[in-house]
């Protein structure tokens, strides 16, 4: 059961950590603006994803209701797999949101475990 728990705050440290990250990014970053406008989404669609991952990552980790972590996990799984297929069709780097699907299917998995218990 430690190890289990050891294992989920790690894998889901990394994960709110790096959306945190990026979240920041999202909202700061003039460089993503450009990005993001090459690909062909509105500027909108960057400030709308920067919050969700910011909310995103203090749910994973806050004390929240099981109900709000869910849809976290959910937001989040949508995010890369979205994140994923969009790179993939502009033809840019796509490992990044496959990595974080995994580390987050992990961290999901682990907290299933620890809360049947």
């Amino acid at each position: 059961m430690k190890r289990d728990k050891i294992i989920y705050w790690i894998v889901t440290g990394l994960v709110a950590a790096g959306m945190s990250l990026s979240g920041i990014m999202y909202l700061t970053n003039e460089e993503m603006k450009v990005n993001f406008t090459q690909i062909g989404f509105p500027l909108y669609f960057m400030l709308l994803l920067g919050i969700a991952k910011l909310l995103g990552a203090v749910a994973l980790l806050a004390p929240v209701p099981a109900n709000v972590k869910e849809w976290a996990y959910a937001g989040f799984g949508f995010t890369f797999i979205g994140a994923a297929w969009t790179h993939v069709a502009t033809q840019t780097p796509w490992v990044a949101p496959v990595i974080f699907l995994l580390l987050l299917t992990v961290s999901y998995f682990f907290y299933k475990k620890i809360k049947a218990v």
